[in-house]
């Protein structure tokens, strides 16, 4: 069984648990299929010189992303910044600087619990974009049902050598149970009431390698941060 593990956008607390083996701690979309960032206005490239992980804007200054990727850093790399209101890691849409780390004071790369993170944003005009920018929307608390169809979006390599790995892609996964991920995952790691878990026990589509801290969503309410898995579809 294949599945990946975000973090629930709607939690912030609870207790941790040791993980007997360190995790993957990056995505990549498997599986999935070209997109526009109008589809996702709030998907973002986190940068430094190029594209390493995704996030999602929860306001106009304020990024979303996982904590293993600001790494507990309270400084900046010189070209360290976020690319927004584009469909291309590369090129487009703004280039905006962060000017500080909110990074959950839980968080633990040995467990991989609380792996949340906020990027605070310098101010930027984003009348520019060809588009209007909209933010991603929190949830509301009400549980979501097991299978539900969650989008993951963000770039990164694929199986297939030919595709361009600096378009926008996004692969459509059902939310499974905690009862199935925690069988899956046995001897990989603790499943933790803050962590949700998606995808196809065949395989096949996934988030593997490139876009961890980016948006699992569902009609623009972001419902998980795309934080660790096993293995790859």
């Amino acid at each position: 069984m294949r599945f990946f593990i975000a973090f629930a956008a709607l939690f912030v607390a609870g207790c941790s648990a040791a993980v007997p083996r360190m995790p993957r701690l990056d995505g990549r979309i498997v599986g999935g299929f070209e997109t526009d960032i109008k589809d996702v206005p709030f998907q973002v490239s986190l940068q430094n010189g190029w594209h390493y992980c995704g996030g999602s804007l929860i306001a106009k200054r304020f990024v979303l992303t996982a904590a293993h990727c600001t790494d507990g850093d309270s400084e900046f790399y010189p070209n360290f910044n976020v690319r927004l209101g584009s469909s291309y890691s590369r090129n487009g849409g703004l280039l905006v600087k962060p000017v500080r780390i909110h990074q959950h004071h839980k968080y633990d790369g040995s467990t991989v619990d609380y792996d949340f993170s906020i990027l605070e944003l310098e101010d930027y005009d984003e009348t520019v974009l060809p588009f209007e920018l909209t933010y991603a929307k929190l949830p509301s608390g009400d549980d979501l049902a097991d299978g539900t169809l969650l989008t993951v979006s963000g770039w990164g390599n694929t199986k297939n050598p030919n595709e361009d790995n600096s378009v926008l892609r996004a692969v459509q996964v059902p939310k499974v149970s905690k009862d199935v991920c925690e069988k899956a995952y046995s001897g990989f790691g603790v499943i933790t009431d803050r962590m949700l878990c998606a995808g196809y026990p065949q395989g096949g589509k996934d988030s593997c390698q490139g876009d961890s801290g980016g948006p699992m969503s569902r009609e623009g309410t972001l419902y998980g941060v795309v934080s660790w898995g096993y293995g790859c579809a």
